[in-house]
């Protein structure tokens, strides 16, 4: 494992041809230690801390099964139409001061359109001239036209979750598909966008789902990848499952680092499963995370996380 470790910082990569059965099988503290290595050589100490405003909540016409946004699901959220520019504008300001390094506003619906666009690109605007943040976007399925619109607002990064592995998509979703995601990755590339694209484990998945989900990622050449951990929400397909254990999401951050080694891997929900905010997932190879609220679930406290992260030896500074 060590002579696999050195190797993987001077430039070998590991491939879906390659078995992978040891990354299952090896003991976590030793696979953490790897992952924590690699991620120490090859990206340093900085720390990417983004944080998210929910834009366009509820009335989404996806049937997700994790969603508590989705139309086709009663977890009683509250919904509400685009957020205006100018309190969008106001809370990318106050992450700002508190230190974040990105800010994005997600909506809920398979794409934006019409005057929702609108104002969010009029929101963007605002942000990039009056911000230093850096600026992300997710918005579902959007066109080439609207993401070149995007990019000259000031946007630098598309989030498009594949969720999963393709084989096990349609265990989650079936009113969009795998390849419209992967379509959808390759649009934003392909108009000079960084994408960040992750996914979500605690499905039901197998670790075979998960690797394969990790080596796609890699595949697809994603700079930031945001890992979730299934947060059960009542009234969603999904909201009886049981919570996966600390041990695995910890192999499954190792795992993902030893398939993207130089790409931040994003501690997204379900850090707080963790007492402490979640210091050994940042000692198993994760160097980014969502920090403050997330969507329709309770984040983590930004100042609280800089104070970890701090200790931990990380540099927070922009």
């Amino acid at each position: 494992m060590d002579k696999l470790t050195e190797e993987i910082i001077s430039g070998k990569r590991l491939t879906r041809n390659d078995n992978l059965e040891f990354l299952l099988t090896i003991k976590l503290k030793e696979l953490c230690a790897g992952a924590n290595k690699i991620r120490e050589k090859l990206c340093g100490q900085k720390v990417d801390l983004c944080t998210i405003i929910n834009g366009r909540s509820g009335k989404c016409s996806e049937n997700c099964k994790f969603c508590a946004q989705s139309a086709h699901h009663n977890t009683g959220i509250k919904e509400y139409a685009f957020l205006d520019p100018d309190v969008i504008l106001e809370d990318c300001k106050k992450n700002e001061a508190n230190g974040v390094h990105r800010y994005s506003i997600v909506t809920a619906g398979r794409s934006l359109t019409g005057t929702d666009f609108d104002k969010a690109i009029e929101a963007y605007k605002k942000m990039h001239e009056e911000c230093e943040v850096n600026l992300c976007a997710s918005h579902g399925f959007l066109t080439e036209e609207k993401f070149i619109r995007l990019k000259e607002a000031g946007i630098t990064m598309y989030h498009e979750n594949i969720e999963t592995s393709k084989k096990n998509f349609h265990n989650i979703c079936t009113t969009h598909s795998y390849e419209d995601k992967i379509k959808e990755i390759k649009l934003a590339q392909k108009v000079g966008l960084n994408v960040c694209s992750g996914g979500i484990i605690g499905m039901g998945e197998t670790w075979e789902d998960r690797i394969d989900m990790a080596i796609s990622l890699s595949e697809l050449g994603i700079v930031s990848i945001p890992i979730n951990v299934l947060m059960p929400i009542k009234g969603t397909p999904f909201g009886n499952l049981e919570r996966i254990c600390h041990e695995d999401i910890l192999r499954t951050i190792a795992i993902f680092r030893y398939l993207n080694p130089t790409a931040y891997i994003r501690m997204a929900a379900g850090r707080n499963y963790f007492a402490d905010g979640g210091t050994k997932i940042f000692q198993s190879g994760a160097n980014a995370t969502i920090t403050g609220d997330m969507l329709t679930t309770v984040g983590n406290n930004t100042e609280q996380d800089k104070i970890m992260l701090t200790k931990l030896g990380f540099d927070i500074q922009k």
